[in-house]
């Protein structure tokens, strides 16, 4: 623990350090060129892209740093050890010290800190986009690289097939109730169903009582079963009235009838 807390420390002042050194690069580089510094360092000018560097290139180093501490050590000997962390994340502060012999035979003191921040660049662009693909690359070529990850995908691959297995197996069940249930609700619901046929059948003087007596039973539907359940009786109630050939129904009231009841609405049964 203390280990991966000192390499993140180490990562975010190299990181910085980078940052910093990027930035001078680029700030003497528009001054060569001959902008102004509140060209320079204006949001409408080439800060905007400064600052997206800047934060593209922490957010490869955070999340590329955080990749590497999940690695398989068998898959990466190498890549995966304290040892290698360290240095991956040190690139940086490496590259500033490799200058080091350099800035000892110069003459002029101004080249110090482009040559610092050139190194710094230089070796922190060496590590992580050329050496650490490499060697990764490599390390995944070996036998045991190859056996090690073979098998990990195999076992991934494992545990998602019994996932869709005992998902298709919840499913199924679920399906096998609902196909239960309306099996049930077949013969439970015979005499409500007989009932709204009959009062599909009734005459103009008794349609406000057929009305009445049509609610309460989509009431008791919904209790029942919810709107499956009335879809169920509607459907039952309107076969019934076919296979009788009630040629006195002149319209489905009872969608109407039960429009407001739950969820049901006057297009539920449409």
């Amino acid at each position: 623990m203390n280990t991966r807390k000192t390499l993140s420390w180490i990562h975010l002042v190299s990181t910085v350090w980078m940052m910093l050194c990027l930035a001078f690069i680029l700030e003497s580089a528009l001054r060569q060129a001959g902008f102004k510094w509140w060209v320079i360092f204006s949001l409408s000018g080439h800060s905007a892209l400064l600052i997206f560097l800047l934060v593209s290139l922490y957010l490869f180093a955070f999340f590329g740093a955080s990749g590497k501490g999940h690695r398989e050590t068998v898959e990466h000997p190498l890549t995966s050890t304290s040892y290698y962390m360290a240095f991956y994340v040190s690139a940086p502060l490496i590259g500033a010290f490799a200058s080091v012999p350099a800035i000892l035979e110069l003459s002029e003191t101004n080249q110090l800190i482009p040559l610092i921040s050139l190194s710094t660049i230089g070796a922190t662009f060496l590590t992580w986009v050329i050496v650490d693909p490499a060697v990764s690359l490599i390390e995944s070529l070996t036998p045991a690289a190859r056996e090690s990850r073979c098998a990990r995908l195999a076992e991934a691959k494992a545990i998602l097939q019994k996932y869709q297995q005992d998902r298709k197996k919840k499913v199924d069940d679920v399906l096998r109730e609902q196909e239960q249930l309306i099996h049930r609700w077949e013969s439970d619901l015979q005499p409500q169903a007989r009932e709204l046929a009959g009062l599909l059948a009734c005459s103009q003087t008794d349609f406000k009582n057929a009305e009445r007596k049509a609610i309460d039973i989509g009431v008791g539907a919904w209790q029942t079963g919810g709107l499956e359940c009335m879809r169920k009786l509607h459907k039952m109630a309107m076969e019934r009235c076919q296979a009788d050939r009630q040629n006195t129904v002149s319209g489905d009231y009872v969608k109407n009838w039960w429009d407001g009841i739950g969820t049901w609405r006057i297009t539920t049964a449409g």
